[in-house]
């Protein structure tokens, strides 16, 4: 994420460091902090990730080693607001359960801005020690009196908790070059690094042999979908065609922009090929922009490296940098969503990308709350549901004009999670869910299914002040947070201008006990 730099003092005002608006800078930085902690009747949520106080943005570091699921993140270890930036720290044996760690890389002459970590295999670095691979992160450092942004690696000999600087690595005299993603490249046999030209809208592509020395080889990008005022985390991996050829394959590129997107902040993809040098667009790809989420609430997605059982395994950073600054928690401000499994399929000539919870989640289920042929009318039914949970639903419009799940609390704010017949439209209204966040929070967030059966099945993942909708097997999802006003939340479901049928409903609670000691 692209914000401003001081090393004064938390509460003073920053400089700003790029071309995002003055006004959202200077927000980020010098917002007051949460006027309380989370009240008892609207606590934390249970199952994604927060660190347990401070700011906290953009997931980095993402790699699997030795059992354990790093995930590195940018934080201020010393308040609530943007500041300070550091590489924060949280490890999980399955994806879902995370133990938060000291910071990694801390703030030194330079903020430790987003990017990514490897394993050294090979060695190719020299890092290693004692036989054993080094965890080598790749970062961009932002340095707050010039405002250069360039390229640094830090490399670990103990799994991650403590790093060694080696320094600057890549530098182009930008004050926009940031973001680096890095993966080993198996049939060129060397590192590939994209990396964000921001405000160029650019997704420059370099290689490496040792992770020190960087070459350029192409640029992808501006494209006529280009949209807003920068590209920035930028991701590239592979997926393979479910329901293609026999060993088909495509590449896809992500990036993420910080407005103009549907809902504000948001992330863009492509499909194409890369073959160690170059990403091109695969024929035929849309002019407009592909959004990987139709909510206001997933941004900065960046996926694992090594990931055993060969998945491609992305997460996101839970909010918009519309209001980022505002969200009304204490004495942590950022939420992860949940890790999400990729999968690429086409539909009718269009790619689309799939994404669902990590199947480790279903471990933490508890016992199931089944519904089944349920009638729907105007007059609420009330479903005695948990706050924190796991849902699959299958629903019938039959002849009602709209159909609803609301989320209700003791003040009457309601968040509403509903189905338009007649448009093919699913949506998480929030325009009534809460107090006032800020003036960029209120909305309703829709996505359009395609032509299909009367019936719909879609998946729900709530967790106290986050939704996530999985519709048409998770190629339509809608991410949002949301605030209660008070007290306990209570489920109904209601029917708009005639009756519905819930054909079948599973819940399962979700609930996690995470260790809150540090290692």
């Amino acid at each position: 994420m692209k914000t401003v730099g001081s090393r004064a003092s938390v509460s003073a005002p920053w400089r700003l460091a790029s071309a995002i608006p003055a006004a959202v800078l200077l927000a980020l930085a010098t917002s007051a902090p949460a006027q309380a902690p989370w009240p008892k009747a609207d606590p934390a949520p249970t199952f994604h990730f927060a660190p347990q106080r401070n700011w906290m943005n953009d997931p980095n570091g993402l790699v699997y080693y030795d059992g354990e699921y790093h995930l590195f993140f940018q934080y201020n270890p010393h308040g609530d607001r943007w500041g300070h930036i550091s590489w924060g720290h949280a490890v999980s044996r399955d994806l879902v359960n995370w133990q938060e760690l000291p910071v990694a890389i801390p703030e030194t002459e330079v903020m430790a801005f987003s990017g990514s970590a490897v394993i050294d295999w090979k060695n190719s670095s020299g890092f290693g020690k004692d036989g054993k691979p080094a965890m080598v992160a790749i970062y961009t450092g932002f340095d707050p009196r010039t405002r250069n942004q360039s390229q640094f690696v830090a490399y670990s000999n103990d799994r991650g908790r403590t790093f060694t600087p080696f320094g600057k690595v890549l530098d182009i005299g930008s004050t926009e070059f940031r973001d680096p993603k890095v993966f080993w490249h198996e049939p060129t046999q060397r590192w590939v690094m994209v990396v964000a030209k921001a405000t160029e809208k650019k997704a420059s592509i370099y290689s490496s042999a040792d992770l020190k020395d960087w070459r350029h080889e192409s640029d992808f990008g501006p494209t006529p979908s280009s949209r807003g005022i920068n590209w920035e985390c930028p991701d590239l991996f592979e997926l393979p065609v479910e329901g293609g050829k026999a060993g088909e394959k495509k590449w896809v590129l992500s990036v993420s922009q910080g407005n103009d997107a549907p809902n504000g902040s948001g992330g863009q993809w492509f499909v194409g090929s890369f073959d160690g040098h170059r990403f091109s667009l695969e024929p035929g790809w849309t002019d407009a922009p592909v959004w990987t989420d139709q909510g206001a609430d997933f941004y900065a997605s960046a996926s694992w490296n090594g990931v055993p059982d060969g998945r491609r395994v992305w997460i996101g950073w839970a909010t918009n940098l519309r209001y980022a600054h505002a969200i009304p928690t204490y004495p942590a401000r950022g939420l992860m969503t949940v890790a999400r499994t990729l999968s690429l399929r086409r539909e009718g000539t269009a790619w689309r990308l799939a994404q669902a919870p990590v199947r480790e989640l279903e471990k933490y289920r508890g016992a199931v709350h089944r519904v089944t042929n349920l009638k729907v009318t105007q007059e609420p039914k009330v479903l005695p549901l948990g706050e924190s949970l796991d849902m699959r639903l299958t629903l019938d419009p039959m002849t009602a004009q709209q159909v609803t799940l609301n989320l209700t609390d003791a003040k009457g704010y309601q968040l509403v999670i509903g189905y338009t017949p007649a448009t093919r439209e699913i949506f998480i209204d929030r325009t009534r869910s809460g107090p006032h966040v800020h003036d960029a929070f209120a909305g309703r967030h829709i996505a359009v299914l395609p032509p299909g059966e009367r019936e719909i099945s879609f998946r729900l993942i709530v967790d106290r002040s986050i939704a996530e909708l999985y519709a048409e097997g998770g190629t339509r999802t809608i991410t949002d947070r949301f605030f209660r006003g008070e007290g306990a939340l209570t489920w109904s479901v209601s029917a708009l201008g005639g009756e519905a049928m819930i054909r079948s409903l599973e819940a399962w609670p979700i609930e996690i006990k995470r260790p809150l000691s540090q290692q």
